[in-house]
């Protein structure tokens, strides 16, 4: 977090908001302070599986008795589904949110919504050179200017932009994570051959996520007229990581040629000078994207070779860059 250099006046006093990620797998809490647009501390993390609870009320009720203490009127949460409209559902969770009924049924003073990317783009704009790990192109010395994209593969893929302008930034969100799949090679357009027997329409998170993986390594074994097929994301990402299953290994290496081609994309339609990389998988990926084929492919644009060539390509190593972007998002807009 970058709150070395805040600045704070006699009379100054920190906020705490409640900061919050809703997945539709986990639930993430903690306790923000944020003074003068900065973030200065996240405590009392606390993540509380959303199978557990029928609603978001019942799990912040937990999580209150969890922390043991009173919890603060202002909120700032970021969700993992579109804002927009009356209700927000979950793609994998019955969980449905009212934003109109949020703040009573929290006992709330205050509360801000934000897509679960927007907050990472956040995360990454509040985070310093300590947690940005240099994966392909030039090793960026300047500070950031123009458009920053921001992708991540985790359950799905989430997309946005960033924009730095002198002192300030804004955040673009986006669901670019499901532009169509655009196969590059014979292999590609049978993988995508294969999924179209699955699904109505392949889009990008089909292959760049994490289950996407089984989605290759289901697409391989057909086209070898291999009779196998993986039976959990979780264990086949750990045979490929670990190369004890070759196909599985072939898969992992076909996910990160993809994942170049995407994260290129998405750069040039924002015409981006950085691209950074976020998401669970991007985590599990820290030290095997740099050695992939994943280079090849972000450069593989004809015409703008040479200039996707100087694009800085980061990974966000933040453990939990949703609740520190919550946190980021509210003290931008609320302590400045």
């Amino acid at each position: 977090m970058t709150d070395k250099n805040t600045q704070t006046s006699p009379g100054d006093s920190a906020k705490e908001v409640i900061v919050a990620d809703i997945g539709g797998t986990n639930a993430r809490f903690a306790i923000a302070k944020v003074l003068n647009g900065k973030v200065l501390s996240i405590d009392n993390e606390t993540i509380l599986k959303t199978a557990d609870y029928a609603t978001l009320q019942l799990a912040w009720d937990a999580f209150g008795q969890k922390i043991g203490r009173a919890l603060p009127k202002a909120a700032s949460m970021a969700i993992a589904c579109p804002i927009r409209g009356d209700i927000l559902k979950f793609s994998n969770s019955p969980w449905i949110i009212r934003p109109a009924l949020l703040a009573d049924q929290l006992d709330l003073d205050e509360v801000i919504l934000i897509n679960d990317f927007e907050a990472v783009a956040h995360a990454a704009a509040h985070s310093d050179g300590s947690y940005l790990k240099h994966i392909f192109g030039p090793k960026r010395k300047e500070k950031p200017t123009g458009v920053t994209t921001i992708v991540g593969p985790g359950t799905g893929l989430g997309v946005a932009s960033l924009i730095f302008d002198e002192d300030s930034y804004r955040v673009i969100p986006s669901e670019g994570g499901h532009i169509t799949y655009a196969p590059c090679d014979h292999i590609d357009i049978s993988i995508l051959r294969y999924l179209k027997q699955h699904y109505r329409r392949v889009s990008a998170e089909r292959i760049i996520s994490g289950p996407g993986l089984g989605n290759i390594y289901d697409a391989l074994a057909a086209s070898a007229g291999l009779a196998v097929s993986h039976h959990s994301d979780s264990n086949l990402w750990d045979s490929a990581l670990k190369g004890t299953d070759h196909l599985a290994a072939a898969a992992l290496e076909r996910f990160c040629l993809n994942m170049g081609t995407i994260c290129a994309d998405i750069a040039l339609v924002h015409l981006a000078n950085r691209v950074i990389i976020s998401g669970g998988i991007g985590q599990l990926l820290a030290d095997y994207l740099p050695q992939s084929g994943f280079g090849e492919r972000f450069v593989d644009k004809g015409r703008f070779e040479r200039m996707l060539a100087q694009v800085p390509v980061e990974l966000l190593t933040y453990p939990q860059p949703g609740l520190l972007g919550a946190a980021a998002a509210y003290a931008v807009k609320h302590t400045k």
